[in-house]
């Protein structure tokens, strides 16, 4: 046997952000998440409490809110302070770079209604993969919310080339989640 015995399924991704009430209105207005709780501050009391749990300043203070976002994500949202806080993004290419892909079926409905949106900067136009390999025909953009997190849409059609060499499927929604 390999792998975390009795793992059943990924529970949740999370990020830390700058201010938590402007990320929960960004998710929740813009991308149509639902706010399913918020809980805060956690704090340490026992003096080391905060770096043995998490590996963060013991004088670390954290908001947090749980959020789902589409059918099958809950997505963490934590604003720390703390410090030694370090308070730049990392970029994609940063060790710990990271961003959140949504699936749309439409990349380019999706990047128009994402430019209207204050603060929201779409980075450059959308792209179609053509380069013959394993996800031929990927059609992607990426973009920043208003604090600078990364994101991006995507639209991955069924019958990808990389399906010819695994039975192995990445998981796609059929049908919009709202």
């Amino acid at each position: 046997m390999t792998g975390i015995p009795g793992a059943l399924a990924v529970h949740h991704v999370a990020y830390t952000v700058p201010d938590l009430d402007q990320a929960v209105a960004f998710f929740t207005d813009v991308l149509d998440a639902q706010l399913l709780y918020r809980i805060g501050p956690v704090e340490d009391k026992e003096g080391d409490w905060m770096t043995r749990q998490l590996g963060v300043h013991r004088d670390a203070r954290a908001h947090i809110a749980m959020l789902r976002i589409g059918p099958v994500t809950n997505l963490e949202l934590f604003e720390y302070t703390a410090p030694d806080q370090r308070r730049e993004q990392p970029r994609n290419s940063d060790i710990g770079g990271h961003h959140l892909a949504i699936a749309v079926a439409d990349v380019d409905a999706a990047a128009a209604y994402l430019r209207q949106q204050p603060g929201v900067e779409v980075l450059g136009e959308p792209q179609t993969v053509t380069d013959g390999g394993p996800i031929h025909g990927d059609r992607w953009v990426y973009f920043r919310t208003p604090w600078g997190l990364q994101l991006e849409v995507l639209n991955m059609p069924i019958g990808m080339p990389y399906e010819r060499h695994t039975k192995a499927r990445l998981y796609s929604p059929l049908t919009a989640w709202s």
